[in-house]
């Protein structure tokens, strides 16, 4: 017989394992020597490192629509309390230093997060998105990654069926699931979070343009129905470094070995992706 986690009980047992968590990672931070940046300005740096936008209301069958609204209004509100940040050579940046507790009395609201596998409402829900975000910026930058953690990347179709390598599947929970970086360069970087309408946009800027480039290329990229019944989403995403005058590539790391599972209707699954 299979032995079940204690969080999986039941909900009382699930808050008890989440307030540990919580507070070991309270004391974790307590006893680091990390410095994190502090300072946040108004006037942007001078040179775009990285850019992305993305819708943050996803529609479609079996989507709550009220909840990618609260997800909506939890991103602007995260987004507001990082936007301008400078982080200095040897600073690192924790999301949840930034963002701090997602309660209701903090402004968050119900969106949709994962507890046990599955889907569910959860105050300060969405916030995933925003940390898949940051984590594409710093992928295609020479920052340092101190902590990432993964969930599903198969939580909605495709947009238009096109897939977008490392479009999700960063995952957060305040505070002890975070999203770290440090600023391991000679210069400082910025970072720039902010929403027009349902569309988040994000930039990590600088000084000065670094001699590479980086980009992120996904292969043999498939789903696929295993033996327990359910559909999963696979792949390997790497991390391609080039010389920025030449575009030779000087490096090439498997930041990724894909194996998620679906979490949205599998018939909407294209038929050519199925193996």
């Amino acid at each position: 017989m299979k032995r079940r986690n204690f969080c999986s009980l039941g909900p009382w047992a699930y808050a008890i394992s989440l307030r540990k968590q919580i507070i070991k990672r309270h004391i974790k931070n307590m006893m680091s020597r990390d410095k994190y940046a502090a300072t946040r300005s108004e006037q942007q740096m001078p040179v775009v490192v990285y850019s992305h936008s993305g819708n943050m209301i996803k529609r479609g069958p079996g989507i709550d629509e009220q909840l990618q609204l609260n997800k909506a209004d939890n991103i602007r509100l995260a987004c507001s309390r990082m936007n301008g940040l400078v982080i200095q050579p040897g600073e690192s940046f924790s999301f949840w230093h930034y963002v701090g507790k997602t309660s209701k009395k903090n402004g968050f609201t119900e969106g949709r997060v994962i507890v046990n596998g599955k889907l569910v409402a959860g105050t300060g829900g969405g916030l995933c998105n925003l940390a898949n975000t940051l984590h594409l910026l710093v992928m295609h930058s020479p920052m340092t990654i101190t902590e990432l953690h993964h969930h599903s990347d198969a939580l909605a179709p495709d947009p238009d069926g096109v897939r977008t390598p490392y479009s999700a599947g960063t995952s957060v929970n305040y505070n002890f699931v975070d999203f770290r970086f440090r600023n391991d360069t000679q210069q400082p970087v910025q970072l720039c979070t902010w929403c027009n309408g349902d569309t988040l946009h994000a930039q990590l800027r600088t000084t000065t343009e670094y001699p590479n480039t980086y980009r992120i290329v996904e292969e043999h990229h498939h789903f696929h129905k295993e033996d327990n019944g359910h559909y999963y989403r696979i792949s390997k995403i790497y991390r391609e470094t080039l010389d920025r005058n030449t575009g030779q590539v000087i490096s090439r790391d498997l930041k990724w070995d894909n194996h998620s599972k679906v979490m949205f209707d599998p018939t909407l699954i294209p038929k050519n992706q199925l193996k």
